[in-house]
């Protein structure tokens, strides 16, 4: 059994440390001060409760889950015995690299080096080191102890083994991993989110229809299909010859924009993020903001029921 160490306590953090503390590991979460980690832990526990209010859970389940979680603010104390770190800072390349670059002088070079990055290549945070060949990406996907997938990304030195224990931690933390022949910026899952959202704008922008609508049509058709049959999937099952037929008459009127829809550059250059700041595409009032992540939750819930025939 691998020893974890999660390096940052964040919203992906301590999640992952969450995750793994689930599937019966005990984990090493590193913050940056006490206060971080009393907030990362509050975060775990009130997760906690959700699973066993959900019954995922028992009582006596939660208190061992809980405990399997050990913080630390030294990243030497964290990696001491590590034989697989999972490093979760802040999304900078110059901070990726400072940080592998530490963790490849305190951990022997059988340790596996793994960063939860959603964007940034492999190869560049692994330049610093000695060891590249130890370096490989493991991005969840928030929130990380409710979504399975797992893509596990190789750079230009890492060996087959990394990969082979990467993908070997993921199932073995009850994920879905999927392995990523080469480096791609964006990777897969968010190349086909944000190629997603590209058309979406695109619709908005060309007044075919409201957000409402474009979120609804998402919704209530495509997004309850592909739960089940991913897009090679529903073509084969819709006919590749009708599929074919279809994306030679469509494809030249779909959206190739290179850079983010002006509607969004608006929103972003007036402050208005999204949740976080209230307002975005949509009104972000507290009440529908608890509304959409009980919501988001709850479903994600009944997902993992699912996958595990509960």
């Amino acid at each position: 059994m691998e020893k974890i160490a999660v390096i940052g306590c964040g919203t992906m953090g301590h999640s992952i440390a969450l995750s793994a503390a689930w599937a019966g590991f005990d984990v090493m979460m590193y913050g940056i001060s006490d206060e971080e980690l009393e907030r990362a832990f509050d975060s775990i526990e009130n997760k906690l409760h959700v699973l066993m209010a959900n019954d995922l859970l028992t009582s006596d389940d939660l208190l061992t889950v809980r405990d399997r979680v050990t913080t630390v603010t030294t990243i030497e104390r964290a990696v001491k015995d590590a034989t697989f770190v999972i490093e979760a800072v802040p999304e900078r390349l110059d901070l990726k690299q400072q940080v592998f670059k530490q963790l490849d002088s305190l951990c022997d070079p059988t340790v596996i080096l793994a960063s939860n990055t959603s964007a940034i290549s492999p190869t560049d945070i692994a330049a610093e080191t000695k060891n590249p060949e130890r370096t490989v990406i493991t991005h969840f996907w928030h929130p990380a102890h409710l979504i399975p997938l797992v893509e596990v990304v190789r750079g230009e030195k890492t060996s087959d083994k990394t990969v082979e224990r990467s993908m070997a931690l993921m199932n073995d933390l009850n994920k879905k991993p999927i392995e990523l022949k080469k480096e791609a910026p964006g990777f897969v899952g968010n190349r086909l989110q944000f190629a997603l959202l590209r058309e979406a704008q695109h619709i908005l922008e060309e007044g075919i229809a409201s957000k409402e609508d474009i979120d609804a049509a998402v919704l209530y058709s495509i997004g309850r299909r592909l739960s089940v049959t991913g897009p090679f999937l529903s073509a084969d099952m819709g006919g590749l010859d009708v599929f074919k037929e279809i994306s030679n008459y469509l494809y030249k009127d779909l959206s190739t924009a290179k850079l983010s829809a002006s509607s969004m550059d608006e929103l972003v250059e007036s402050g208005k993020l999204g949740s976080k700041t209230g307002e975005g595409y949509y009104e972000w009032s507290p009440d529908f903001t608890e509304e959409m992540n009980t919501a988001r939750e709850k479903e994600l819930i009944r997902y993992v029921k699912q996958d595990r025939g509960l």
